[in-house]
């Protein structure tokens, strides 16, 4: 396996699969201005539809680095598409632990990589610290944005304090369901890498 750090070929594969995987988060967002419980189900939706891509760019990680260089990739792009830098540490943090868990498995571990996944996919629920932290502020901008009071009723009751931890869990367990479908569907790219 290649120790060396990462190059130019590595941050081109990184940059592809960010996109890849922020047009997925960017078609799930758009289905939350059917109904703000949508927003909620974003831990659910996202992990899932994210696994194929996710399990492809697996498929091609050799060196510690490219899951930590995504996730800076996910923080700014959601400072800039104007999520704000509250999620920011989580986001960085959690592609920190999935890059070490990875690495653990010599980045042939499909178990391993279900797991990295599983941790890597919490970066979604960065789309809910504004809710939280900022609720009365947030609430305000929602509403002069042009959202109904009843809309915004249901975000706070569906994204909150006290929901927080059961939607990080299920964004987990997602993410692992997301990545065992993932490696299925692109079985034949887990072989070639060697992955077992």
């Amino acid at each position: 396996m290649n120790n060396k750090k990462l190059e130019a070929k590595d941050f081109i594969t990184v940059g592809i699969f960010t996109a890849l995987l922020f047009v997925v988060e960017f078609a799930c967002g758009m289905l939350g201005f059917i109904h703000p419980y949508i927003v909620a189900a974003y831990v659910v939706l996202i992990p899932l539809v994210g696994g194929i891509p996710m399990m492809l760019f697996y498929s091609k990680i050799e060196k510690f680095g490219m899951l930590t260089t995504m996730a800076i990739l996910l923080a700014i792009i959601m400072f800039v598409t104007g999520m704000g830098w509250l999620g920011a540490p989580l986001i960085l943090i959690v592609g920190l632990v999935a890059d070490f868990i990875a690495k653990s498995g010599n980045y042939k571990s499909a178990k391993k990589t279900i797991l990295s996944n599983g941790i890597f996919s919490l970066w979604v629920c960065a789309n809910y610290f504004p809710v939280i932290v900022t609720a009365e502020s947030y609430r305000n901008d929602l509403i002069e944005g042009g959202y109904s009071a009843e809309y915004c009723d249901n975000l706070f009751r569906a994204i909150n304090s006290r929901t927080i931890i059961v939607l990080l869990i299920v964004c987990f367990v997602f993410g692992c369901i997301g990545a065992v479908i993932g490696q299925k569907v692109v079985k034949k790219h887990f072989e070639k890498a060697g992955i077992v």
